[in-house]
Parts: C-alpha cells; sequence; structure tokens
C-alpha cells in the first residue's frame, strides 16, 4: 500500500530538524575563534559554551524521550522547537560570555526533548517495513550530513560575521516550524501509555546523564584535576544504581527495564556510541590537522570535508536496496568496515600529504555514515511498542550524542599527553598518529560488535535473538504468548 504523500511531507519537516541540529553545532565550532575575537570571552568560556550544549542535550535526552511518549510527539516537537528557535536568537544577540553559556545549555536541552520527539513521529507514521526502513535511512543520512555541512556553512558565515552562526539557524527554525504545525498531526491519545510521571527516576536520571557529559568533558583537559573527575563518574554510576532501583519499584517507570532484554537494541546503541565517536574523534583530528598544522582557512577545512557528506545522496538511494536484500546487520557492518578502513588510511597522513591523498578517507566515510547511521535507527526502533517509541528514540539519540561527547575527548587526551611539551610541527603530526589510533580502536570495536549480529544465527537461517521480548501498548511481553517477533536487524 503506497504511503500518504502527507507522511512524506512530515518526512521532510523532521529532516530538516534533525539537520538544523547537526548543522547548528558545527557551525559553531568554526565560529568559536571569531568569538573569542570579537567578545573577549577566556578560553576556559569559550570551551564551556560548547561543554554547555552537550550537557543539555545529553542530559535531558532520555527524560525528553519519554515526554514524548506521555505528553505527546507532536506537542513535544513545536514546544521544543521554539524554545531551540528563541536561544538560538539569544545567543545571537550576546554580549557576554554567560549569555552565550545560558544560550547554549538551553538550546541543547531543547534539542534534547525536540529530536527523540522527531524520531518517534517517524516510527509511529511509517508502519514497520519497507516504508519505515527507507523513512529512517533518510532521516538518519540528513542528520549526518548536518555535521559535514556545517563546517561549509559555518565557514561562509563567519566571513559575514559570528552572529549569523546563530541567526541561520533561527530562520531555519522558523520555516520548520511553520510547516510543521500544518502537516504534523498529534497521534491518537490511545496510543500514549496510560499511568503518572516518574519524577523520581526522570531526577536519578538526568542527573547522572549530566554528570556522565560532564565527566567525558573534563577528560579532555586531564590536568585540571583527575580525582574530581573520577569522582564525577563515581556520583553518575551512584544516581544510574539509585535510577534502576526506583525503576523496579515505580508502577509507572519512566524506562521500562525489560526494554533492554532486546539484543538488537542494546548492540545498536553500544554500537551508535563507538560509531560516533570514531567519527567526531577523527573529525576533530582533522581540523586540527589542516588549520593547526597545515594552516587552512576555516573554509578550506570545511570544503575538504564536503566529501563525507556524499551520504545525503548515497543513504536514500542506495542504502533501502541493500538493507532489502542483505539485512540491516551486514549493511551496518560494511559501513563500520568502511570507516575502520577510513582512519587506517588517515594513519598515514604527512605535512606535505595532497588533498588527493586525503579523499579515500573522507568518501569512504560518506559510506559509513550511509550505511551504518539510517540502519543503526532501524534496528534500535524495531520491534518496540508504538507507547515506548519516544524512549527507543530517546535511548539512540543519547548513544548517539554521547559517542561524540567521547570520542571528542579521548582525542584530545591522547593528543596531549603525546605531545607533551613538544612545539613543533613534527611532534604535532607525531601526536596526532597516536590520536587517531582512537577512531581505529574505537570503530574495530563497533565492527565486532556488530559482526555478533551475524555470528548469533542459528542453524537454517534464524537469527540468534529470533525470541527477543517485543513490547505491547501496556508494556507486557509478547513472548510469553507464544509471539516471537523476528527483527529486520538479523534478517538473513
Amino acid at each position: 500500500m503506497p504511503v500518504p504523500a502527507r507522511r512524506w511531507g512530515v518526512l521532510i519537516v523532521l529532516c530538516g530538524a534533525i539537520f538544523l541540529e547537526g548543522i547548528d553545532v558545527a557551525m559553531l565550532n568554526v565560529a568559536l575563534p571569531a568569538i573569542r575575537a570579537d567578545l573577549g570571552v577566556s578560553t576556559g568560556m569559550l570551551s564551556g559554551v560548547v561543554s554547555a550544549y552537550v550537557l543539555g542535550y545529553g542530559g535531558f535526552m532520555l527524560l525528553g524521550g519519554r515526554a514524548a511518549d506521555l505528553l505527546g510527539r507532536r506537542r513535544m516537537f513545536l514546544l521544543w522547537l521554539g524554545v531551540f528557535l528563541a536561544f538560538s536568537g539569544l545567543g545571537g544577540v550576546a554580549n557576554d560570555g554567560w549569555v552565550l553559556l545560558l544560550a547554549r545549555f538551553v538550546t541543547g536541552v531543547a534539542a534534547g526533548f525536540m529530536t527523540p520527539a522527531g524520531l518517534s513521529l517517524i516510527t509511529t507514521s511509517f508502519p514497520e517495513g519497507r516504508d519505515r526502513n527507507r523513512a529512517l535511512i533518510i532521516y538518519g543520512s540528513t542528520g549526518a550530513a548536518g555535521f559535514a555541512l556545517g563546517l561549509v556553512f559555518g565557514g561562509v558565515l563567519t566571513e559575514f560575521g559570528w552572529r549569523w552562526v546563530f541567526f541561520a539557524p533561527v530562520l531555519m527554525s522558523l520555516a520548520i516550524l511553520l510547516a510543521a504545525i500544518v502537516l504534523i498531526k498529534e497521534p491518537p491519545a490511545g496510543e500514549r501509555p496510560a499511568g503518572g510521571f516518574d519524577l523520581a527516576g526522570a531526577a536519578s536520571v538526568t542527573g547522572a546523564m549530566m554528570l556522565l557529559v560532564y565527566g567525558l568533558v573534563r577528560l579532555e583537559h586531564p590536568a585540571e584535576g583527575l580525582p574530581l573527575t573520577l569522582a564525577v563518574f563515581a556520583v553518575a554510576a551512584g544516581l544510574l544504581a539509585a535510577f534502576a532501583a526506583i525503576e523496579r519499584r515505580s508502577p509507572h517507570p519512566l524506562v521500562r527495564l525489560r526494554i533492554f532484554r532486546s539484543a538488537a537494541l542494546v548492540r545498536a546503541n553500544v554500537t551508535a556510541v563507538l560509531l560516533t565517536a570514531s567519527f567526531f574523534g577523527f573529525q576533530f583530528l582533522v581540523t586540527l590537522y589542516l588549520q593547526e598544522l597545515r594552516g587552512w582557512s576555516p573554509m578550506q577545512t570545511g570544503l575538504a570535508l564536503l566529501v563525507a557528506a556524499a551520504d545525503v545522496v548515497i543513504a536514500p538511494t542506495l542504502t533501502p536496496r541493500l538493507v532489502n536484500r542483505y539485512g540491516n546487520a551486514k549493511v551496518i557492518l560494511g559501513g563500520l568496515l568502511a570507516g575502520l578502513l577510513a582512519y587506517a588510511l588517515f594513519l598515514g597522513a604527512g605535512l606535505d600529504w595532497t588533498y588527493a591523498a586525503m579523499v579515500p578517507s573522507m568518501a569512504l566515510l560518506a559510506l559509513m555514515f550511509a550505511f551504518a547511521y539510517g540502519p543503526l535507527m532501524i534496528t534500535a526502533t524495531d520491534g518496540i511498542a508504538s507507547a515506548e517509541q519516544g524512549l527507543a528514540g530517546g535511548l539512540i539519540n543519547s548513544s548517539f550524542q554521547f559517542g561524540a561527547a567521547l570520542g571528542v575527548s579521548m582525542v584530545t587526551a591522547v593528543n596531549v599527553a603525546a605531545l607533551g611539551d613538544a612545539t613543533t610541527q613534527e611532534a604535532g603530526m607525531a601526536a596526532l598518529r597516536t590520536a587517531l589510533t582512537v577512531p581505529v580502536t574505537t570503530a574495530l570495536l563497533a565492527s565486532a560488535i556488530a559482526a555478533t549480529a551475524l555470528m548469533s544465527r542459528r542453524p537454517g537461517g534464524t537469527p540468534g535473538n529470533a525470541g527477543q521480548v517485543k513490547t505491547t501498548e501496556h508494556g507486557q511481553d509478547d513472548a510469553r504468548h507464544g509471539e516471537q517477533p523476528v527483527s529486520l536487524h538479523d534478517r538473513p
């Protein structure tokens, strides 16, 4: 049965929102030197402006996903898109560092609520199968393209003034908001889970996630005090343990812990962490290599990474065909292996490398995102009941976000440790090659985890997790009634 045109219109709107989120982050990174020169903020404040967004986004993502399930996906999407618009504008008119800090934190919180709501609107608008798979692949590739194209657009806008890096998202948000009001309809109220809101669970998990992100950010600066960083992680672990205890006893848990019985969901989230850790760590190192070691401008750096955005073309055209023919597991593994090769090739980088020598890595990264990002979203939401799609969306987006923070923190820590007190270009190049082992290692681990989906097949071609738990509208287990749905993730 053909999908109504309105649903594809909704998809375009939601793709615009995820593209906005990606491009917003990337553009700001390019504009940071200009902001420091104009406002005279310290390096610590400038780092805080970046970290504030990550804290807000990562800290509230899981809560945002459940809020979409309980309070309405359309309502949450529109409300927080409006907040995103308003505080992007505040950042554009800021004349003090603390105003920028506030603007970026609240913008991150808005993205933490808006993004899982948008993803769950897709998974509840498109029925499971080919159409949903295609929609999620397009959605994922659009978000990934935003990160790559944001570097180019950020370089262009910064030439006109760094404030345009904030004003451009305002204009984009306004256009998306007006289109969303017209096109997006709220699903029937009966699709929402019954019960109240788990305030104790929400408080504990939000605190834990914010502390985890803060701890990851602190890893970028090991000299600031390892004992405090370890204490932050310890408190975060304690809050997570408290959260698990609360959820077991709560009559209406924020996160129904049985959802983690799905091997495919757990595998997808762990792989997502490693995927974005490898990519964002690599992107950070490439920016360092091109601008600090090679002397390229922000515009040249952005254009150099433009090839990696080719996934926005590859994903909607080639990836759905590969998924339909080979299944998600093989396509995800193929994408991760492409990324592994991309990082390994860059280990040979030198101070005299031509751009032509870099192109193979950039092209392979486009394949990695085209083949892995969208299919991971399919895997993480496939077989999950409509009433928990927001939760599933919050989980996978939290994994992507934590992976990004983890990757940048790890490569920064390794690069700083390897460089030491040396100041020569040769020493910088050697330190960068050492730090490149981080994306190589994380991509290798991701590939190994993805391969377990193929290794878990039973004799006769039956997926090893064919009996995974599939949730119903009332949060019960279909498996107890003899229903054992097969996830598309493990389809032969």
